[in-house]
């Protein structure tokens, strides 16, 4: 599945990073990147919020990084979420 596919992010995976600061969503990221390779979940979502945008950009430079993940945007119905593909 295209990730311009991706209609509705409920029924994905999802990882809430709300409340978190930069080093810790980080951390949880590399986490739930690892545990979704394993269950072999492709596509993930990694809510981050709006805000200041902190988090998101600490979310992208982490999954820009990550050997594992193909591709990720930005939701169109929500830019608090990054749907992303991973290489499983």
């Amino acid at each position: 599945m295209e990730l311009n596919q991706v209609l509705f992010v409920d029924n994905l995976p999802s990882l809430d990073l709300h409340g978190f600061d930069r080093d810790t969503a980080r951390v949880k990221v590399l986490e739930f990147i690892k545990d979704n390779i394993i269950l072999k979940n492709d596509i993930i979502c990694i809510v981050h919020g709006v805000g200041l945008g902190i988090v998101k950009e600490e979310v992208h430079n982490t999954l820009k990084r990550h050997k594992n993940v193909l591709e990720y945007k930005l939701f169109y119905n929500n830019v608090g979420c990054t749907i992303v593909k991973l290489k499983i």
